[in-house]
């Protein structure tokens, strides 16, 4: 539920790779790849769904840099021990609070970014059936 909601309705600081993810996921869906297949070879038609999608959710390009996408598709399946690690980390840390019930847990979505080394937790709450 939380992918379906119009950008519009997010909170102003979502993380750039929220909005990058979702245009690289559409585009595998639409090609019918599957997740981490899509390569540099694909950009111009990825930078072309990037344009319809923020078209249709009244939303700016430079909310996803040209580059973040390009550097989602050159890693493409790559794993990186260290992102891997940090990652494991992290959801082993939420096993434990969800068995223990101490704790809140993490928000609905996490994104490690291995460039600058920071990891963000988003909130991006489904919309409401009122």
């Amino acid at each position: 539920e939380a992918i379906s909601v119009p950008w519009k309705n997010l909170p102003r600081k979502t993380t750039k790779l929220y909005f990058a993810m979702r245009v690289l996921e559409n585009y595998e869906s639409s090609e019918g790849r599957n997740a981490c297949e899509a390569s540099l070879s694909d950009l111009p038609a990825v930078l072309a769904l990037r344009k319809d999608m923020c078209d249709k959710m009244s939303s700016s390009e430079s909310q996803i840099p040209t580059a973040l996408l390009e550097r989602l598709l050159a890693a493409g399946k790559k794993q990186h021990p260290p992102v891997c690690a940090i990652l494991g980390g992290i959801l082993g840390q939420e096993v434990i609070k969800s068995i223990s019930g101490k704790g809140d847990p993490i928000k609905n979505f996490f994104y490690y970014d291995a460039a600058d080394g920071k990891g963000i937790a988003e909130d991006i709450p489904p919309l409401s059936s009122d």
